[in-house]
């Protein structure tokens, strides 16, 4: 599918429109105006996504009042092209601070989200329904997920264990709805905010993803038991919603 006929489609609800208009215009304003982009490059001689995305966060750092934006158009960008979320999540606490660093990740976390959520919806959907338009026990087990998409994915959201850039698309693909999928985003915030505390103690951008960055192991073991936690009740909760839909399934 071309750009000039997805941006032809008919979208039905106006977020649809809103995300993906706010989502495009934000891609192709940073490609223009962020000389990160194209000096890391240079000064690199290849593409190293950690070091192009930290040189982004000084140049957000060095904008003063609209960094906020700006660091949320890099977050949408770097969501939708699968770049280290990590290193964003962690140099907003040294840029912003933990508070002000968790809404801007937040935001740019579940606006990128929704863009990539969007992408796999109206570009792969389509395709997904003729591949299990004669299996009927998949779509059995599509619909019933659909059904149940809210607790779902705000399970996924609060397991670090599943990827979240992947995770994106392949909700895209599924009968999940938007308003679920979006409102699901909530699970996100706990670990952010752990996430962006983390990198506030680091108190520099160059120790950023490095060994020598420093952490904080309560705050560790918090996120690693309440993702095993959440990465259980996921399983346990997607494999029981299976179960039941083939049994149905089979007794029609």
């Amino acid at each position: 599918m071309t750009l000039k006929k997805f941006l032809s489609l008919k979208f039905s609800q106006k977020p649809i429109r809103f995300c993906f208009y706010l989502s495009f215009s934000a891609i192709a304003f940073l490609l223009i105006a962020t000389p990160a982009f194209t000096q890391t490059a240079a000064s690199t001689g290849g593409f190293n996504p950690q070091e192009l995305l930290r040189n982004a966060l000084q140049w957000v750092e060095s904008l003063g009042y609209v960094g906020g934006i700006a660091f949320i158009g890099i977050y949408i960008i770097a969501t939708v092209a699968f770049l280290p979320g990590s290193i964003l999540t962690l140099g907003a606490g040294v840029v912003f601070g933990v508070f002000v660093g968790s809404i801007y990740v937040f935001i740019g976390a579940t606006l990128g989200a929704v863009a990539a959520f969007l992408v796999g919806r109206y570009l792969a959907r389509s395709w997904i329904d003729k591949k299990i338009e004669g299996n009927q026990k998949f779509a059995a087990i599509d619909k019933a997920v659909a059904h149940e998409g809210f607790k779902i994915v705000l399970l996924t959201r609060l397991s670090p264990v599943f990827p979240f850039n992947l995770l994106n698309y392949a909700f895209g693909v599924t009968g999940v709805s938007l308003k679920d999928y979006a409102l699901a985003s909530i699970g996100m915030f706990p670990g952010t905010v752990m996430y962006v505390y983390i990198g506030s103690l680091a108190g520099d951008l160059a120790r950023i993803g490095g060994e020598n960055q420093p952490t904080d192991p309560t705050i560790q073991w918090i996120i690693r038991i309440v993702g095993l936690i959440a990465t259980v009740a996921v399983t346990v909760y997607v494999t029981r919603i299976a179960r039941k839909a083939l049994a149905e399934k089979v007794n029609e």
